[in-house]
């Protein structure tokens, strides 16, 4: 009688586990990606970046 409501509970709180865990590797991983767009960028990526350009139109 009580094995299926212990069941359900189970498995409600194993998944919900799993989104929180999904849901905070994401988040974790967009910041990362936030942070380094908005990083300032070094002089030596600036030239790197300016020769692609140059050598694209050429």
């Amino acid at each position: 009688m009580v094995m299926w409501p212990t069941l359900a509970l189970l498995g409600f709180l194993v998944l919900t586990a799993l989104v929180i865990a999904m849901g905070t590797q994401s988040t974790a991983r967009y910041e990362a990606e936030k942070r380094a767009a908005s990083a300032p960028r070094t002089r030596s990526a600036g030239v790197e970046a300016a020769r692609a350009t140059a050598t694209a139109v050429l």
